[in-house]
């Protein structure tokens, strides 16, 4: 009995306490996350932005949470009710559930996986399930337009996503996160003989990469300039239109925790993770997880003012970007990246 206690029983409730303690501090994040969202809007547009709820307005997230809760959930008549209520549930899901392999910190991550770029990935990529299963279980055709688009981006953009990881995999020759973020301690900046500092991160050696994978991310989430899906009329919210209540906050939980893990995404593979910018003491005293959130804080930024100043795209300019634009840069990328690594020996 306790070898079972001690080979299964203790593993299993540590992993669960792990979990619980990311999925309250990743909830409180994408709270703040979202009243951000609105102040960096409201700034650019010399607005104040939520400041009622609380002091600054930090209590506004909170208060939209209670407001859905407490809302009457209203479902169709002719939908599928099973389904209807079921696709949020596997958005907001399978968005939580991609964290399990991301590292905040060196060792902080539930399962270090050797394959965690290709779990990361494959959830991502199951997400579009939930919106499709919401569109159609709606029953009316503008749900059912704005899933079928909605899909047709997040599958056009995630083939240039792949390449981008690609190279990165190519650079590093691992597909474990960890590793990643460890590899961007010796890069191109040491090469030259300088010391160790930003300029060894992928940002600088995949720079074409860097952007292409930051403005496909934009695409994957559905963030403006490529909100398609739900800017036919500025009326409705594309697939989520029946949507109401707590399962409408369910869905926008699962947007807006893709678009944390996008920004998280980003630090990893570009931005050193919670590596220092210069590798001294001083900023080597100040604990990992602080120069990851403050990283991915920062791209979440950027993600932020692309909102607020990009005009936004028809659906055949966004289309074209992916399939055009992007997929021929992001593939001779791969051809580059090899070509360079073979002929200088760093594979």
């Amino acid at each position: 009995m306790d070898a079972f206690i001690s080979t299964y029983v203790w593993p299993a409730a540590i992993i669960i306490g792990q979990s619980l303690l990311l999925l309250v501090a990743l909830l409180l994040f994408i709270a703040y996350i979202l009243l951000a969202d609105r102040k960096v809007w409201a700034a650019v547009q010399l607005r104040r932005g939520p400041n009622v709820v609380g002091p600054w307005g930090l209590f506004q997230s909170f208060a939209d949470l209670l407001k859905f809760v407490f809302k009457e959930p209203i479902i169709p008549a002719g939908a599928n009710k099973t389904i209807f209520l079921l696709a949020p549930l596997v958005s907001v899901t399978l968005a939580l559930a991609a964290w399990a392999v991301i590292p905040l910190n060196a060792g902080w991550v539930i399962a270090d996986i050797n394959v965690g770029i290709l779990f990361v990935f494959a959830i991502s990529s199951l997400e579009v399930y939930g919106i499709i299963m919401g569109g159609w279980a709606s029953n009316s055709k503008y749900p059912f337009l704005g899933a079928l688009r909605s899909a047709a981006q997040m599958v056009s953009y995630e083939v240039s996503i792949g390449f981008v990881i690609i190279t990165v995999l190519l650079t590093v020759g691992s597909l474990n996160l960890t590793d990643i973020v460890t590899a961007q301690t010796d890069g191109l900046g040491t090469r030259l003989g300088l010391p160790a500092s930003f300029l060894d991160w992928h940002w600088l050696s995949l720079f074409p990469m860097f952007i292409v994978f930051f403005i496909s991310a934009l695409a994957e989430t559905n963030r403006p300039p490529f909100d398609l899906p739900e800017a036919e009329s500025e009326l409705v919210a594309g697939f989520m239109v029946e949507y109401g209540s707590t399962p409408y906050m369910m869905f926008m939980l699962g947007e807006y925790a893709a678009i944390c893990l996008m920004c998280a995404l980003t630090t990893i593979l570009f931005l050193g993770g919670w590596l220092p910018p210069v590798d001294i003491w001083l900023l080597n005293w100040v604990p990992g997880i602080v120069w990851f959130v403050l990283k991915a804080s920062l791209v979440f930024f950027m993600f932020a003012m692309v909102k607020a100043f990009v005009p936004r795209y028809r659906y055949d300019q966004l289309m074209r970007l992916g399939w055009k634009v992007f997929l021929p840069l992001s593939l001779g990328m791969v051809v580059i990246v090899a070509f360079v690594l073979k002929l200088m020996g760093w594979a």
